[in-house]
């Protein structure tokens, strides 16, 4: 796999991924509009899917960085953060993306966006207090790499669609405990067929969400690994770096399963990575793994 062919992946991944959450929605709204006899639910979930399509690609990325507690940076408070992005994203041929800091002790990064014209690279001020120059220039070159591989607009959609998941499993549940309108002849078989979605959408709704965010694929990481080492033709940078960065004890404040896939490395640590299910549900590949491929 190249640059490009993973670039023509992503794009083709996220149009299968908003197809389907369309398909879905529409397909829910169709049945209980059939159970209700009430044209109008298919109606709401057809304006309801096109709109959360249409709002995942162009705000997603604001609605991340809001749940991430980023803040803008700036060129005098953050120089050598900025210097650094800077030269790189003319090295990339990249826009210099737009630059955030996460007020937060463990040290992590992401890039979000829907294009390279419209990016954004987020560090927390843990990572900056960690790494010296060449570590930051490592990590900045990988998340770099994410916009140059279009993998930023995937990523920060699945956000959107991920959290629609865990909502929709809510809201069923509701519905199927609180009542409901609708006509006398769907009412019974109405309400047994709420309890019995919404049970199982709730029991599924993380299975399903992290199995969203794995059809992102844990490659992205590895390739970009690579691509970051080529453009700062030191691969010992970001090595060195996300060694740092799995030693930290310190588990970021403001993270959830549907942000974790998007940052460096995983953000979660502790009993949130013990155990088989954990570890096969992992977003990203073993930190020793991506070490021992850049030093190798």
């Amino acid at each position: 796999m190249n640059l490009y062919t993973q670039q023509d992946k992503n794009i083709r991944k996220t149009w299968i991924l908003m197809l389907t959450f369309l398909l879905v929605v529409i397909g829910i709204g169709w049945s209980f509009s059939y159970i209700y006899d009430n044209q109008i639910i298919l109606y709401v979930a057809v304006f309801f899917s096109l709109f959360m399509n249409i709002f995942s690609y162009w705000y997603s990325d604001k609605i991340v960085l809001k749940m991430s507690g980023a803040k803008p940076a700036s060129r005098d408070a953050h120089r050598e953060l900025w210097n650094v992005v800077e030269n790189l994203s003319i090295t990339a041929g990249l826009p210099m993306p737009k630059l955030y800091i996460i007020n937060d002790y463990s040290p992590n990064a992401f890039a979000t966006g829907r294009n390279k014209e419209n990016s954004a690279v987020a560090v927390t001020s843990g990572l900056l207090d960690i790494l010296n120059r060449t570590e930051l220039e490592g990590v900045i070159a990988h998340e770099l790499s994410h916009i140059g591989n279009r993998d930023i607009l995937i990523q920060t959609v699945v956000v959107v669609l991920v959290g629609f998941v865990t909502l929709l499993s809510d809201f069923f549940l509701r519905m199927s405990f609180y009542g409901h309108g609708g006509n006398d002849r769907g009412d019974s078989r109405a309400q047994a067929i709420l309890a019995v979605v919404g049970i199982v959408l709730a029991i599924l709704a993380p299975i399903i969400a992290t199995l969203i965010q794995l059809a992102i694929s844990r490659k992205r990481e590895f390739l970009a690994d690579s691509s970051g080492s080529l453009l700062t033709r030191y691969p010992e940078g970001l090595a060195s770096a996300l060694e740092k960065i799995s030693q930290s004890p310190n588990e970021l404040k403001k993270v959830s399963r549907a942000t974790a896939h998007m940052y460096i490395s995983n953000p979660f640590k502790g009993s949130h990575t013990k155990g088989f299910m954990a570890k096969l549900f992992m977003t990203h590949p073993p930190v020793e793994e991506r070490i021992r491929a850049l030093r190798g």
